[in-house]
């Protein structure tokens, strides 16, 4: 059974920083493209970055997403963060194709305000 685990979500200052970690069980990780979503209250849960087992990412907002192949675990950098950056945050793994699946993380909160 795949787990994705989100940590790293808190409460910071608008122009702050956070770091947000997904760490994937099972074997699927690497295989993967990994994506990190928002949803924002009464707004539809968004891509923010996604990242191809082969590296290849794709940016919608200003983020930074990496990956680890060796630990499991994917990222997201988030510098300026501006109030209207709060939101629930999803790690997602895909696999688009003939064995497609989909997995999703809980959630971390991020909060941006003074």
């Amino acid at each position: 059974q795949v787990q994705l685990v989100e940590s790293g979500g808190g409460l910071v200052q608008p122009g702050g920083s956070l770091r947000l970690s997904c760490v994937a069980s099972g074997s699927i990780f690497s295989s993967s493209t990994m994506g990190w979503y928002r949803q924002a209250p009464g707004k539809q849960r968004e891509l923010v970055a996604a990242i191809t087992s082969g590296g290849s990412i794709n940016y919608v907002d200003s983020f930074t997403i990496s990956r680890d192949n060796a630990k499991n675990t994917v990222y997201l950098q988030m510098n300026s963060l501006k109030p209207e950056d709060t939101a629930v945050y999803y790690c997602n793994a895909r696999l688009n194709g003939k064995y497609a699946y989909e997995y999703w993380g809980q959630g971390t909160q991020v909060t941006v305000s003074s």
